[in-house]
C-alpha cells in the first residue's frame, strides 16, 4: 500500500512555495522523497526556505514574479534546462484584495486575475508543452479555495476578485482534465478552507480562530499537516484514476 503513495524520485514544482500553503505542500513532498523546486517572488526568502527544506531532502529555489508573463516563461524554461521531466506541477501562487464590489479598484482586480488565473494558465501551458504531454505523464494540482465554491456571507470580508479567480480555477481544472487525460496527465484541485497564512491573516484577525472553527464539523481550522495527504494523493499513483476533481480540505465547512 505504501508504494501507491511513493513519490520518491519524482520532480515537482510548487509555486508560492516559500510560505503558507505552498510551503506546507513543498515540505510534504520533500519529506516524501521528491526533488522539489519552489518558486516565489522574493528571491532571498525563496533561497532561505529551499536551504531549510534541503536539510530534510532535496529542494531548489527558482525565484520568479509570476505576475509577469516573461517571468512565467523564464521559470518554465529554467525547469526545462534543469530537468528532462517534471512530474508534478502545483499551481499555488496567488493574491487577494479586500474591497467591496463598488469600491474595488480595477487595477487590483487585474492584479488578482493575472496572478491567480492568467499565470496559472500560462505556466501550465508551458510545462505541459515542455514535459508532460511529450512524456505522456503528469500531475497538475491547482490550489483553488472554498471561496471558489461559495459566495461570501453579508458579514464576511469582501473579496470579490479572489472568489471569482478561484471559481475560474475550479473550471480550469475540470476543462484541462478532460483535454489532457488522453495524454496521461491528471488535473485536480485542492480547495483549502481556513489555514494560517499571510493571505488569511486579515480574516482570522477580524473573525477570530474560534469563530471560524465553530462553523466546521471538525471544530478547528487547518494546520501545517492537513494539506500534505491531499497533495500526496493527487501526486502519487494512489490518485492515478482521479482527475478533474475538486477536494475541499476545510474540516467539513462547505458540507454544512
Amino acid at each position: 500500500m505504501s508504494d501507491l503513495f511513493d513519490i520518491s524520485g519524482k520532480t515537482a514544482l510548487v509555486t508560492g512555495g516559500s510560505r503558507g500553503i505552498g510551503l506546507m505542500i513543498a515540505r510534504g513532498y520533500v519529506e516524501a522523497g521528491a526533488k522539489v523546486y519552489i518558486s516565489s517572488r522574493k528571491a532571498e526568502v525563496c533561497d532561505e526556505v529551499a536551504a531549510e527544506l534541503s536539510k530534510v531532502g532535496t529542494c531548489e529555489s527558482i525565484p520568479a514574479d509570476l505576475s509577469r508573463d516573461e517571468e512565467v516563461e523564464r521559470l518554465a524554461a529554467e525547469i526545462g534546462r534543469r530537468e528532462q521531466v517534471l512530474h508534478i506541477l502545483v499551481n499555488n501562487a496567488g493574491a487577494t484584495w479586500g474591497a467591496t464590489t463598488l469600491d474595488h479598484p480595477l487595477a487590483a482586480w487585474d492584479k488578482v486575475m493575472n496572478l491567480n488565473v492568467r499565470s496559472i494558465f500560462l505556466l501550465t501551458q508551458k510545462i505541459g508543452r515542455l514535459s508532460m504531454i511529450p512524456n505522456r505523464f503528469g500531475r497538475v494540482i491547482n490550489l483553488a479555495s472554498i471561496a471558489g465554491l461559495k459566495g461570501n456571507g453579508p458579514n464576511s470580508q469582501p473579496t470579490i476578485a479572489y472568489n471569482t479567480s478561484k471559481g475560474a480555477i475550479v473550471n480550469f481544472t475540470r476543462a484541462l482534465a478532460g483535454e489532457w487525460g488522453p495524454h496521461g496527465v491528471t488535473v485536480n484541485a485542492i480547495a483549502p478552507g481556513f489555514f494560517p497564512s499571510r493571505m488569511t491573516r486579515g480574516t482570522i484577525e477580524k473573525v477570530g480562530v474560534g469563530k471560524l472553527a465553530e462553523h466546521a464539523p471538525l471544530q478547528r481550522i487547518g494546520d501545517d499537516d492537513d494539506l500534505k495527504g491531499a497533495a500526496l494523493l493527487f501526486a502519487s499513483d494512489a490518485g492515478k484514476h482521479i482527475t478533474g476533481q475538486i477536494l475541499a480540505v476545510d474540516g467539513g465547512l462547505t458540507a454544512v
